[in-house]
């Protein structure tokens, strides 16, 4: 029996779509993955296994062979671990296979069935649409931060029990919603200012000429020059994002997981949207 269930990953700031495509036959039991699948993405079999044995799922007793398409891409990180389970717990009849080509899943098991979160769910919610799907299935604590672009309907999920709950229609949590335009007007951040630089009259001329163009700037000279005094000060002068910017240069932020996650607030991930750092001397 052959089953797909749709991922995504992140080359840079971008996503691009992955599918899981997963064979089960009635043999002697075996599992291979292909698909250029790198260690951690080898080694989610033991994670997988252990999480459908410790949520009281039937075992999958049969041969079973996954392949995470595009083949010719590298995949990395341990955010499939979600999707190849499910595909493989779809091959036995727990799922409802009509709903799969409907969402887009993501996230890391443990032995014990808990859902950890990933990184890079911001660039993969943005691109929703290019996929074609309007439901999206995340660890629960980067709920939030997929629902930010308001691009798909967004459930956060603990366990994998959750998610089947979820693909099933018999989940009883709730899909998560950030009302993102009233708090990116509630909650800026402001930085202190050129207002209490002393002297320095060229170099802060060089910087609002950048500031004005949108150029780049490369600051150089000995330490205690006040390079990087002024780069502090240079957020002060720039107008504040728009939120189609915030989300774009946040993309960042996510893929290197420094999104704050752990506050049970949507300010907690908007702070870290609202943050961008615009310039780095050296």
């Amino acid at each position: 029996m052959l089953t797909k269930v749709y991922s995504a990953a992140v080359e840079g700031i971008h996503a691009y779509e992955v599918t899981i495509e997963t064979f089960l036959e009635r043999r002697t039991p075996n599992y291979s993955i292909v698909g250029l699948a790198e260690g951690a993405v080898r080694e989610a079999w033991s994670r997988i296994i252990s999480s459908i044995k410790s949520c009281d799922l039937p075992s999958p007793g049969r041969r079973i062979t996954q392949n995470l398409a595009p083949a010719n891409i590298k995949k990395v990180g341990t955010a499939y671990d979600l999707p190849m389970a499910i595909g493989i717990l779809a091959g036995t009849g727990v799922i409802n296979l009509d709903v799969l080509d409907q969402f887009t899943v993501l996230g890391e098991l443990a032995l014990d069935g808990e859902i950890k979160p990933i990184n890079g769910v911001l660039p993969i919610a943005l691109e929703m649409k290019n996929f074609g799907r309007n439901k999206i299935i995340v660890p629960e604590k980067n709920a939030r931060e997929a629902a930010i672009p308001g691009t798909a309907k967004v459930w956060g999920v603990k366990t994998l029990k959750d998610a089947l709950d979820v693909l099933n229609d018999q989940y009883k949590g709730q899909e998560t919603h950030v009302d993102i335009k009233s708090i990116f007007q509630n909650e800026q951040n402001y930085y202190p200012d050129f207002s209490d630089v002393r002297g320095q009259q060229h170099v802060k001329r060089a910087l609002e000429i950048a500031a004005a163009g949108g150029h780049n700037i490369l600051l150089i000279g000995p330490p205690g020059s006040g390079k990087s005094m002024l780069a502090k000060r240079f957020p002060g002068i720039l107008p504040d994002l728009t939120l189609q910017e915030a989300l774009e240069t946040t993309r960042i932020h996510s893929v290197a997981g420094i999104m704050d996650t752990e506050r049970d607030s949507s300010q907690g991930v908007l702070s870290d949207l609202l943050t961008i750092p615009y310039l780095m001397s050296g």
